[in-house]
């Protein structure tokens, strides 16, 4: 009960500050969508309908309350709405109409914000705060998963974090995920926060945050999370100022933290190399091939939760003894009903071949407008790195790292990712819109705008 009432009275602090700044519903909303606090009370909490509640705050204070001066409607956008329609096209015709109505019920919400979001981060304030909650919404996960770890509460299917279930943010390989792609974001806000102090005390917090997040996938003996372990770490030798130093030092960091590590994770993660002999690895592959067999007599997409009409039977490897008693032998599985475990077979079966090409656009853009900007302010600012160059590496990082993790984990649809299309969007947009006003104010003679309030 004290615990309800803790999480009521922060949303409803949140709720109240709104009335005077609008935008600050739109960061409850990144707040609740990621945490689901209603999922974390167990009495009083679960009667309010906290995710709709804020979601129509947030666009009724803009729509209302709020200044639209600079609010832009991209192409990126556009597609979002585009996959929305297609998605809403296909669930009328699903082939498993309960499932699909109930998977619809939260996708829809997580599109329509995605295109939302950057109408309302006019500012680098605005865009900074919504980072910030976003990587604070999911330290409240990672710490506590972290802490856990730490002590003992890990495992396969065993990591229980905030909430008691297994599924969204608190399913193991998709909090994995999320965890190492928002590692970034959080150094992104460390280096160039406005809001909190530019103190050790916040780098502190900060590398905390950071060997939380990468606790999680040894907590959740996920082997995604070890996969996008490393492909960060291949992605930051793109940023980092010191490549050698920092190559040297994560690699002996990795060493070090080897003989710490549980034997069931070592165990589960040499099961990367041998995959066949692994039957959940062994299942994906059959999926896979499922789908686009289903795909080539659906091509228009079989709704939600198609995959609920695959069944087949394959052979996986065993090993069982050990030494010179080592036996190896293959064995039989049935299965029904099996999840894709990857997101692009996931909108392959479900959206078909248009579903699938419009949301493989909206990524791909993602990562070259991120590029983009990139290599604009390199261009312009040299080794002194701006914050919108930081900003794009960090937002281009995270998308990478989900995307890699996205190839294991049916997460086409997670909230998270189309958070991070909508800062992309915004950092895009505000980009286009300064750097107009400042080479406008070269021509006329006229000042240049602050950044802050543009």
């Amino acid at each position: 009960m004290l615990k309800d009432l803790f999480l009521l009275g922060f949303i409803g602090l949140l709720l109240l500050l709104g009335l005077k700044r609008p935008f600050i519903w739109v960061l409850a909303y990144i707040y609740i969508d990621i945490v689901a606090p209603q999922k974390i009370g167990w009495g009083l909490i679960q009667s309010f309908q906290l995710s709709l509640i804020t979601f129509v705050a947030a666009f009724a204070g803009w729509l209302l309350l709020d200044s639209k001066v600079g609010s832009r409607f991209t192409f990126r956008q556009a597609l979002i709405l585009v996959l929305l329609a297609w998605c809403g096209m296909t669930t009328l015709g699903a082939e498993f109409q309960d499932s699909a109505w109930a998977k619809w019920d939260w996708v829809w919400k997580a599109l329509i914000f995605a295109a939302f979001l950057p109408l309302t981060l006019r500012t680098k304030l605005r865009i900074e705060a919504a980072v910030t909650f976003i990587v604070l919404a999911v330290g409240t996960i990672a710490i506590n998963g972290g802490i856990k770890t730490v002590f003992g509460g890990g495992g396969y299917g065993e990591l229980r974090l905030l909430a008691d279930e297994n599924s969204g943010m608190y399913e193991g390989s998709i909090i994995s995920t999320v965890a190492i792609a928002t590692i970034p974001l959080a150094l992104w806000v460390a280096r160039h926060t406005s809001i909190f102090p530019r103190h050790w005390t916040t780098w502190a917090f900060t590398a905390g945050l950071v060997f939380a997040c990468l606790l999680i996938p040894v907590g959740t003996s996920a082997r995604t999370g070890l996969i996008c372990i490393l492909v960060l770490f291949v992605l930051l030798l793109r940023s980092v100022r010191y490549r050698f130093l920092y190559a040297g030092a994560a690699s002996l960091a990795m060493m070090a933290a080897v003989p710490f590590l549980p034997q069931e994770y070592v165990e589960r993660m040499e099961t990367i190399v041998g995959f066949r002999g692994d039957q959940s690895a062994s299942t994906r592959l059959v999926v896979w091939q499922w789908t686009i067999d289903y795909a080539k007599e659906h091509p228009l997409g079989g709704g939600f939760d198609a995959y609920r009409a695959n069944s087949f039977t394959y052979n996986t490897v065993v090993t069982t003894g050990e030494g010179a008693m080592r036996r190896v032998e293959y064995r039989e599985v049935t299965e029904t009903a099996r999840a894709y475990h990857s997101s692009y077979f996931e909108l392959l079966g479900e959206q078909g071949y248009f579903g699938l090409a419009v949301w493989l656009l909206l990524q791909g853009l993602g990562v070259w407008h991120m590029e983009s900007l990139r290599r604009r302010f390199r261009r312009r600012d040299g080794d002194n790195r701006s914050w919108q160059w930081g900003l794009a590496t960090a937002l281009q990082q995270a998308h990478l790292v989900y995307l890699v993790g996205a190839v294991f984990v049916g997460i086409a649809y997670q909230p998270f990712l189309f958070m991070l299309v909508g800062l992309q969007c915004a950092l895009w947009s505000y980009v286009q819109r300064v750097e107009g006003r400042e080479w406008r104010a070269k021509l006329t003679g006229k000042p240049r705008p602050s950044p802050a309030m543009a």
